[in-house]
């Protein structure tokens, strides 16, 4: 069955990035997966991004996640360890909300039966980004520059509530 256009460059421009990488793991334990954003293609190329977006300029897609953790699982054959998951945003509301809609879709995806090991959050605290500087707002925590006090933001609590709620779950 032929791909429509966008789907089949979308697949050609995923085989040249990663498929060599995902290949080389099929020997190892696992493979670790970073995702902070959906790219649409189109049959010419990349799309421009319809909806909310992150401070990056590309679409909040919480299922993204999912869709990386299938293809490379489906590429690699190992078990995948997300190893980085999240957005830059100066609106938490909008990473607070992300959040768990992101791990619900991933939960869905290891109900499919996709292995997943883990997942780890990106990052605790905004940090220094070698191209943005401080600039970037990425953390579950602010810092003040001037006294490096941190403070949780609402993001925080959403992921405090989906790493409980998950821990209640997989306790059954």
């Amino acid at each position: 069955m032929a791909l429509p256009g966008g789907e089949k460059h979308r697949d050609a421009t995923r085989a040249a990035v990663y498929d060599h990488w995902l290949r080389e793991a099929r020997q190892d334990d696992f493979i670790g997966v970073q995702n902070y954003e959906r790219v649409v293609h189109g049959p010419d190329g990349e799309v421009a991004p319809d909806g909310e977006l992150n401070g990056m300029g590309t679409a909040i897609a919480p299922a993204s996640l999912a869709g990386a953790v299938r293809y490379a699982h489906e590429v690699a054959g190992v078990p995948v360890l997300v190893t980085e998951h999240g957005i830059q945003t100066a609106d938490d509301t909008q990473r607070a909300a992300f959040i768990p809609a992101a791990v619900r879709e991933l939960a869905a995806e290891i109900a499919a039966g996709t292995p997943v090991l883990g997942y780890c959050h990106w990052t605790l605290m905004d940090n220094f980004e070698w191209i943005f500087g401080y600039g970037a707002q990425l953390g579950l925590h602010e810092v003040d520059r001037a006294t490096f006090q941190r403070h949780p933001k609402p993001s925080a609590r959403a992921y405090a509530d989906v790493v409980r709620d998950y821990r209640g779950t997989a306790a059954h």
